[in-house]
C-alpha cells in the first residue's frame, strides 16, 4: 500500500480512537473530574475567598433582614413600656420618723431610696459612676458597641468580670421598664428603649434616673441612702474614696459590700479600679487617686443607733401620713416625720414596763416552775391533770399546768418535755417569747430539771398579716422553732402584758407610748388600742364631779357601809370590810368603793359619765352605777389624757403625737377649759393623799409632789395606776390580752402598776414639780372624824389641813374629841337626806347587779 494509503488508515484509527467506546468513557469521566490541568494553591483560596464572601454576604443580608424584622415587630409591641413616664419619675422612697430632738426612730418603705435632683448629687460621685460602669457615657447614643467588645477584653485581661458591658442608659431601661429575664426579645427591646431614652432625655437626666435607682445592697437604693448606710452622711460630703467604692457595688452589691468580712478585699479591689478609671478619663489626678488608693475603706458600724427604740411611733407615723397623703402616697412620701416622743422618756418607759411585767412573772411564777414533785409524787399529779384537760385536747392560749419529764440543753435554749396530763408535748426555749422569762440566756438544765410543775400552753399559730407595714426586719412574724424531742410544740405560759403613756399635761406632747414587752411595727398597741375596765381609776371623776356640784367637799363624811342597789350590793376591794363614816379624801385614798357608789348615786351616773367625757375620756360609758367603780372601758391613751386635765388645772386638748410631716409643721392643740381650776385642783390635792397615805403608798420613795390614782378591774383582770406631776402624766396598765385570766391573789393598782410609774419617774420626774394652787380654793384645819372644823386646842393628830372650794368649807366646829362620837353626827346626817331609815335611799332600776370591788 502507498503512503497515501497508509495515511488514510492513520487517519481513520484517530477518529475511531476519537468516538470509540474507550473514548465516550473518558469524556463521561471528564465532566466530573475535568480535563483542565489541576490549579494552584493560589487559584484555591482566591476562589474560595470568592464563594464565602458571597455566602457571608447572603447570610450577612438574610440576618440583617431577620434582625430588622424583629426590630420592627418586638418594637410596635403594643405591651412595650412608655419611656414618656421616665420624665415623670416619682420612685418610692423612705419616710423616716423622728423624736422631738431630731433622733431617727424608725423608717417606712416599700424600698429605702431618697431621691436626689442631678444639681445635688456631687460632680465626684457622677464622674466615679460613669468611669465605673460606662465610661463613654457622653459620647453614645444609648448603645455603646466599642464598650462592648472593651469591656468583653478588659474582662477576659483580668480574669474576672471588672468592666459591665451595658451602658447606663441600658441599665435604666432595664431597671425601670422591663424585666429581669435573659431572653433575645428583652435584649431586643433594651436596645429599642435605651435609643429612644436617649432621643426623649438629657445625660443628666439620665444619670439622675441611675443615681436614685440603682440597688446598692442591705436593701439601700439609690445614692443617697448607700452614702447614709455606709458612711454615715449624706452624699453631699462623700469624697473621692468613697464615692469609689459607692460607685463599684451597683455591679454586685453583695459580693462587694465592705460591711460584709469576706468582702472587704474584694471591695477594695473593685474601688482601686474605680479610682484608676478615674484618673484614665481625666476625672481625677493620679497622686489624689493614690492617696484613697492607700487608705483601707472606712463605713460606720451603726449609722442609726437610735432605729427600732419605739416601733410603736413608727405605727403613729404612719398613721399619719396615710391619713395626710393617702395609701396610695405613703411609699412614695419621702418625708421625715418628727413625733412628739421624747427619747429619754420613752427609753425609761420600756425599761420600767418590762421590769414591772419580769417582777410579776416572778411573784406568779411564769416561766420559772411552779413546785417541784417528788418522784412518787409524778403519777399521782399527772392523773389529777388528765381530768382538766379538755376532750379535744388543750385549747390553744389557755394556761395547763405541766409536769417536766425530762430536761435538753442546746446551743439555741434548749427544750423541755412535759405532759399536761397524759398528752406530752415539748416547751421548746430559747425563742424571743422566752427571753422575757430568761434574760440571763440561761441553759435549760438551769433553769428547770425533771419533776417541776411550770405554766405550759399550746401557742397560737403565729400568721404574717399581708396588711403589716413594711419597713424594719423586727416585723416579720416571729418564726418558733420546731421541737425535736416531741411532736407536739407547746410553750411557757405568756404572763400579762402592759401599756404605758406619758404626756406633758401643759402641752399636751405625748412624751411616751409603750404597747407592750416586745412590741413590733403592726403589732397591737395596748397603749393606743386596747379597751379595757377602767377600775378604780374612774373614781376622781366621780369626786370631781360632786365637788363640782357643791354638793359634797373632800371633808364630807359618807358611811362606808354595804347597801343594795336593785339586787346590786357592792363590794369592797377586802370583802366584808366597812370602816364605817369616813371623810371623801379618805375614801378616795383608800380606794372604797361603797362610798363612790354613795356619791355616784346622788350625783347620778350620767353626771359623772358627762365629767368624764368633759375630761378627754372619748369611749362610750355606761350610764350605770357600776361607773364609779370603772365599768368602763376605755384606752390607757384617753385616760392618761383625761389625768392630764386635772394636771393641766382643769383645761382639755387633745394629745400632740405629730409636730412635724416634711416642712409642714403640726401645730399644738388648742387647750379649752372644761372644769373650774379650782375643781380640778381639789381633786389633784386629793389625789396626793392617794400617795401619802392610801393605795399609792409605793411611790412615798419618789420624794416629788405627786398624786395619782390606782385601779383594779373585776376579778383583778386589769391594774392601773395614774400618777402625775405639774410636768408629767404617766398612765400605767397590765393585764392579759385573753380578757379571762386574773392578775392573780394580791396583785392590783398598788402592786403591779405603781412600781413601773415609780421606776419612769425616777429617770424622768422632777424633784421641784409643784402643782400650782389656783384662786378660789381656801385652806382650813378640819377634824378627821366629822369634817367639821376643827376647834381650837384639838390635838395634833385629830385634825388636818384640807382645801376647799371657796363658800363651800364647813363653818360649823366640831366638838372637841371625846365630846361627841362620829356615829352619832353621822346618823343625824343622814336622817336629814334620807328620814328615819339610813337605808333607805332610792334605788336605780337600771343598774346591773355587778360584783365589781
Amino acid at each position: 500500500m502507498d503512503s497515501r494509503g497508509n495515511g488514510f488508515v492513520a487517519r481513520m484509527k484517530q477518529k475511531l480512537a476519537r468516538f470509540g467506546p474507550a473514548a465516550r468513557r473518558q469524556r463521561r469521566t471528564a465532566r466530573f473530574v475535568g480535563s483542565r490541568p489541576p490549579r494552584t494553591n493560589k487559584q484555591l483560596v482566591l476562589a474560595s475567598l470568592k464563594w464565602t464572601a458571597i455566602g457571608g454576604l447572603a447570610l450577612f443580608a438574610i440576618g440583617a433582614a431577620t434582625v430588622a424584622l424583629l426590630f420592627w415587630v418586638w418594637g410596635s409591641d403594643p405591651n412595650l413600656p412608655n419611656i414618656e413616664k421616665l420624665s415623670d419619675y416619682h420612685p418610692s422612697q423612705v419616710s423616716r420618723v423622728r423624736s422631738a430632738d431630731g433622733a431617727i426612730i424608725g423608717e417606712i418603705y416599700t424600698e429605702r431610696r431618697t431621691y436626689v435632683p442631678y444639681e445635688q448629687i456631687p460632680k465626684v460621685v457622677i464622674n466615679a459612676l460613669v468611669s465605673a460602669e460606662d465610661a463613654d457615657f457622653f459620647e453614645h447614643e444609648g448603645i455603646d458597641y466599642l464598650g462592648m467588645v472593651r469591656a468583653f477584653l478588659v474582662n477576659l485581661k483580668e480574669g474576672e468580670t471588672v468592666q459591665g458591658a451595658s451602658t447606663i442608659t441600658q441599665q435604666v431601661v432595664k431597671n425601670l421598664l422591663l424585666s429581669r429575664e435573659r431572653t433575645l426579645k428583652r435584649k431586643v427591646q433594651e436596645i429599642i428603649l435605651s435609643r429612644r431614652l436617649e432621643n426623649s432625655l438629657s445625660k443628666n437626666e439620665i444619670l439622675t434616673l441611675y443615681a436614685n435607682q440603682i440597688y446598692f445592697g442591705h436593701g439601700r437604693y439609690g445614692v443617697q441612702e448607700a452614702s447614709r448606710f455606709y458612711f454615715g452622711k449624706p452624699v453631699q460630703k462623700v469624697n473621692p474614696g468613697e464615692a469609689a467604692m459607692l460607685a463599684g457595688l451597683p455591679q454586685g452589691p453583695e459580693i462587694l459590700s465592705p460591711r460584709k468580712p469576706e468582702n472587704r478585699e474584694r471591695a477594695k479591689r473593685r474601688q482601686i479600679y474605680v479610682l484608676q478609671q478615674m484618673v484614665k478619663h481625666g476625672y481625677l489626678d493620679k497622686a489624689e487617686a493614690q492617696k484613697w488608693i492607700d487608705e483601707p475603706i472606712k463605713i460606720i458600724a451603726n449609722p442609726f443607733p437610735d432605729l427600732g427604740v419605739a416601733p410603736e411611733w413608727v405605727d403613729v407615723a404612719r398613721a399619719a401620713l396615710v391619713e395626710k397623703l393617702g395609701a396610695d402616697g405613703l411609699n412614695r412620701a419621702g418625708v421625715d416625720v418628727e413625733v412628739s416622743l421624747d427619747l429619754a422618756t420613752q427609753k425609761a418607759a420600756r425599761e420600767a414596763l418590762r421590769a414591772g411585767l419580769r417582777g410579776y412573772d416572778k411573784r406568779q411564777k411564769y416561766g420559772i416552775p411552779l413546785e417541784h414533785l417528788k418522784p412518787e409524787k409524778v403519777n399521782g399529779e399527772l392523773a389529777r391533770l388528765a381530768k382538766r384537760i379538755p376532750k379535744g385536747g388543750p385549747v390553744a392560749g389557755d394556761e395547763y399546768r405541766a409536769v417536766v419529764l425530762s430536761v435538753h440543753d442546746d446551743a439555741q435554749g434548749g427544750e423541755l418535755v412535759v405532759d399536761l396530763g397524759n398528752w406530752k408535748g415539748s416547751i421548746v426555749l430559747g425563742g424571743p417569747d422566752d427571753e422575757r422569762f430568761n434574760p440571763d440566756h440561761k441553759k435549760a438544765s438551769q433553769r428547770f430539771t425533771a419533776g417541776d410543775v411550770v405554766r405550759a400552753m399550746v401557742p397560737h399559730e403565729v400568721k404574717k398579716d399581708a396588711a403589716a407595714p413594711h419597713g424594719d426586719d423586727e416585723s416579720a412574724p416571729v418564726k418558733r422553732r420546731a421541737p425535736t424531742h416531741s411532736e407536739r410544740a407547746l410553750a411557757l405560759a405568756s404572763g400579762p402584758e402592759g401599756a404605758v403613756v406619758v404626756i406633758d399635761p401643759k402641752t399636751r406632747r405625748v412624751l411616751a407610748v409603750v404597747g407592750g414587752y416586745a412590741f413590733r411595727p403592726g403589732d397591737f398597741n395596748r397603749a393606743t388600742m386596747a379597751r379595757r375596765q377602767a377600775g378604780s381609776t374612774f373614781k376622781p371623776f366621780v369626786y370631781a364631779t360632786a365637788i363640782d356640784s357643791g354638793e359634797f367637799t373632800p371633808a364630807s363624811i359618807v358611811n362606808d357601809a354595804p347597801e343594795v342597789y336593785n339586787l346590786w350590793k357592792p363590794e369592797n376591794h377586802e370583802k366584808g370590810k366597812f370602816e364605817g363614816p369616813v371623810r371623801l379624801r379618805h375614801a378616795l385614798a383608800k380606794s372604797i368603793n361603797t362610798v363612790a357608789i354613795k356619791v355616784a348615786h346622788d350625783i347620778t351616773p350620767a353626771r359623772v359619765a358627762a365629767m368624764a367625757h368633759a375630761m378627754g375620756v372619748e369611749s362610750k360609758l355606761p350610764e350605770e352605777l357600776s361607773l364609779a367603780l370603772g365599768s368602763g372601758e376605755v384606752s390607757p391613751l384617753e385616760l392618761t389624757n383625761a389625768f392630764a386635765s386635772f394636771a393641766a388645772g382643769g383645761k382639755l386638748a387633745p394629745p400632740q403625737v405629730l409636730r412635724r410631716v416634711g416642712a409642714q409643721s403640726t401645730p399644738a392643740p388648742a387647750a379649752k377649759q372644761v372644769i373650774r381650776p379650782e375643781v380640778a385642783y381639789v381633786i389633784v390635792d386629793m389625789m396626793r393623799s392617794v400617795i401619802t397615805e392610801g393605795t399609792g403608798g409605793a411611790a412615798r420613795v419618789l420624794k416629788m409632789d405627786v398624786a395619782g390614782k390606782t385601779g383594779t378591774s373585776n376579778d383583778a383582770r386589769d391594774a392601773w395606776f395614774q400618777g402625775m406631776t405639774s410636768d408629767v402624766v404617766v398612765g400605767v396598765w397590765v393585764g392579759f390580752d385573753d380578757f379571762k385570766r386574773p392578775l392573780g391573789r394580791g396583785e392590783a393598782g398598788g402592786k403591779t402598776a405603781v412600781p413601773v410609774f415609780v421606776d419612769i419617774m425616777k429617770k424622768i420626774g422632777r424633784k421641784d414639780s409643784r402643782f400650782q394652787r389656783p384662786a378660789g380654793v381656801v385652806e382650813v384645819k378640819v377634824d378627821k372624824a366629822t369634817g367639821l372644823l376643827a376647834p381650837d386646842g384639838a390635838p395634833d393628830k385629830t385634825w388636818y389641813t384640807e382645801v376647799f372650794l371657796a363658800g363651800t368649807a364647813p363653818t360649823e366646829v366640831a366638838p372637841m374629841p371625846g365630846e361627841a362620837t362620829a356615829d352619832s353626827f353621822v346618823q343625824d346626817a343622814y336622817e336629814d337626806v334620807y328620814g328615819d331609815d339610813p337605808q333607805g335611799a332610792p334605788q336605780d332600776p337600771a343598774v346591773k347587779p355587778d360584783p365589781s370591788p
